[in-house]
């Protein structure tokens, strides 16, 4: 975790929540180039500044992406992901209309993703911690 990272503050805890994406493009089609995922990256940073999350990090090749987001306890993964695919290829078809040759019917994305939780202390490090949590001995009276 870098330095610049912050525990985040909601009505009734507190948390730090990143999850790794990867989304593919329909049949694998190579339809990305650079200004191609420039844009969908605006358009992640701005799907998900709308959903109380962040886009820390994002690129891709031109088959599929790669995203790091942080977000709250209330939003699923699932709804992030609905949302950031969505809207991405929405948005995509208005603003670049040379790139609807490369949907398949209207199709942007594939409908399978790839989640990962990530960032934080190392599962096995946890691991020891919970283990090594021991009730209070009461005090001699």
């Amino acid at each position: 975790m870098d330095e610049s990272s912050e525990m985040r503050h909601g009505g009734h805890c507190v948390f730090e929540l990143h999850v790794h994406l990867v989304f593919v493009t329909k049949y694998r089609k190579k339809v990305c180039d650079a200004e191609m995922l420039e844009l969908l990256k605006q358009m992640f940073s701005s799907v998900c500044q709308d959903i109380q999350s962040t886009l820390e990090e994002m690129n891709g090749e031109t088959d599929h992406v790669h995203l790091l987001v942080a977000y709250p306890p209330q939003v699923s993964i699932s709804k992030l992901v609905n949302s950031l695919k969505g809207v991405s290829s929405r948005l995509l078809r208005k603003e670049c209309p040379g790139s609807k040759r490369c949907y398949w019917t209207s199709v942007l994305w594939s409908p399978s993703y790839f989640a990962a939780s990530c960032g934080g202390a190392p599962l096995a490090l946890l691991e020891r911690y919970i283990q090594n949590q021991k009730a209070p001995q009461p005090s001699p009276a």
